[in-house]
């Protein structure tokens, strides 16, 4: 993931140098990771424009073809360099050769006998996706965010995963062997309409939202909390989400604080359940308090931003930064290679507990049963242990697979952050809460550095009190998210109804008085004419 950068840069040298006849480019770029021909080099860098779409096929006879739309940058490429093999400690060999897409086409033609083309796009956000599903973009497979899952559910528009993909017998079935059982509670707990998530979504990368801060300008208890964006002492030094939902998230965990720390409510027996009606309180008043602790909180940080947070906090530009978990990952990683380091906090009021995940749409499969195979089979295939560790690797996101029977992805854990057998100031770090449900056994409990506890592995193995205090954001009907567009349409533009009764005397007053200036002027003009 702290190669994607370079990687971008040597991808866009390397179309130039197409367009200008050349055919092939060598060299390094941060990475070493780019000597492909130029061709391949223009199909990767292609797939990772947002509605650009690659083909990848094995063939032309009695092809299944595959539309598949996903977020930029959230799948392997491919082109690995040779020192970036890895062995894990289980004997499972990592390495990326080729794309994930090509991969898959080879594999399914091995597992099925029949040939498939992927036609893969990318989208920026949740609403573009939307945007040109209405517009009427096709595809067959997507992998929108929790609520664009539950909003697409709503409208009755996807097709539900079938029975066969299911079937825990069947060896190809990477997802359904292999996912997080706390991953799989959640979506089956989730419900729209009455069915849940699971009938219709399959999960792809998790993690929770928390605050990206530098330890030596911030302390940790001043980073766990939704308060920091309204912290004078760090004024103009911190930086929020320029996002409705996850801004709403931070100012209502705000406005909800004494409520959400209260003992009783913690220890309540149905606390998970009062905790996600809180935090998808959308009462009108509850709107109303919310956009005013937003107006503060816009009064005290230094932006709203959308992916600049990351590198404000990498050159020192800012203190804290609002950031899910996978692009502090990428923050921090980056800011150690200058021997800069980073921490991450979860507020202690609660945290958004978010997912990306695939759902399959009824505009492009249709009654389709040999595409909706391969689609299914697209799923456990990046859902396959190795693959979802090249994943990883590559994008720096969490996966939703923790293997079940298969230790790669524990060893892959293991391999990125296990400390060193004569590292001093270590302490124990149980993720069995992931990997088997409970944090108490012992084959998931690693021993780590001291450090990693509130930096990269935090983020992306949350413990399980973090866990336990999250909250997945829900859909919004029509009528809240109207409500909702329209505060923070009047916190980040200007709230007309804000302005002060005296302003609008002294404006009506400077008005009638330019009014009146510009008459007798004229009137002036005229006298001397005659």
């Amino acid at each position: 993931m702290n190669k994607i950068i370079g990687k971008i840069n040597a991808l866009i040298l390397s179309a130039l140098m197409i367009v200008s006849g050349t055919a092939a480019v060598t060299g390094v770029f941060n990475t070493n990771r780019l000597t492909a021909v130029a061709a391949a080099t223009m199909m990767t860098f292609l797939a990772m424009v947002p509605g650009t779409k690659i083909t990848h096929a094995q063939g032309n006879d009695d092809v299944i073809k595959l539309r598949v739309c996903n977020w930029e940058e959230y799948i392997d490429l491919g082109d690995w360099d040779e020192e970036e093999r890895m062995e894990l400690e289980n004997g499972a060999e990592i390495f990326g050769e080729n794309s994930m897409v090509d991969d898959f086409t080879e594999w399914y033609y091995e597992t099925y006998g029949k040939r498939v083309e992927v036609e893969y796009s990318c989208f920026g956000t949740n609403e573009d996706l939307y945007n040109q599903l209405t517009l009427g973009d096709v595809y067959d497979l997507v992998c929108p965010s929790d609520y664009m899952i539950m909003k697409l559910m709503a409208e009755k528009k996807l097709v539900p995963f079938s029975e066969d993909f299911y079937d825990t017998d069947n060896p190809d079935n990477y997802y359904v062997r292999g996912v997080s059982d706390y991953i799989k509670d959640t979506f089956d707990e989730n419900e729209i309409g009455g069915e849940s998530w699971s009938k219709y979504a399959a999960g792809y990368m998790w993690g929770v939202t928390g605050v990206l801060y530098n330890p030596e300008k911030m302390t940790e208890e001043e980073a766990s909390t939704w308060d920091v964006f309204l912290n004078d002492k760090f004024k103009r030094q911190v930086t929020i989400k320029d996002n409705v939902r996850d801004s709403y998230f931070a100012a209502l965990g705000s406005y909800r604080k004494d409520e959400l720390m209260d003992e009783s409510l913690r220890n309540a027996p149905d606390y998970q359940e009062r905790l996600m009606q809180i935090m998808n309180d959308v009462d009108s008043d509850t709107i109303e308090n919310v956009e005013d602790i937003l107006q503060d909180m816009q009064g005290n940080v230094y932006s709203f931003e959308t992916d600049s947070g990351k590198a404000d906090m990498i050159s020192g530009k800012v203190v804290a930064n609002y950031q899910w978990s996978g692009d502090a990952v990428y923050a921090m990683d980056q800011a150690e290679e200058d021997d800069f380091y980073l921490d991450f906090a979860v507020p202690e009021e609660s945290t958004n507990l978010w997912f990306d995940g695939w759902v399959m749409l009824k505009s492009g499969i249709g009654q389709d049963a040999e595409k909706q195979q391969a689609a299914e089979a697209f799923v456990n295939f990046v859902s396959r242990p190795d693959n979802a560790v090249r994943n990883m690797y590559y994008i720096g996101y969490t996966s939703v697979i923790s293997g079940g029977d298969d230790d790669t992805v524990y060893d892959y854990l293991k391999w990125n952050y296990e400390a060193e057998d004569d590292e001093e100031d270590t302490t124990e770090y149980p993720v069995g809460f992931f990997f088997c449900g409970d944090d108490s056994n012992e084959d998931y409990i690693m021993t780590v550095p001291e450090e990693q506890t509130r930096r990269q592995l935090f983020a992306q193995y949350p413990t399980q009190e973090v866990l336990q205090r999250s909250a997945v954001m829900q859909y919004f009907d029509d009528t809240a998210n109207k409500e909702i567009n329209q505060m923070w349409i009047n916190v980040r533009c200007y709230n007309i109804e804000d302005v002060p009764v005296q302003i609008w005397i002294f404006v009506g007053v400077a008005i009638v008085l330019v009014i009146y200036i510009t008459i007798r002027i004229r009137m002036s003009h005229y006298r001397e004419k005659k």
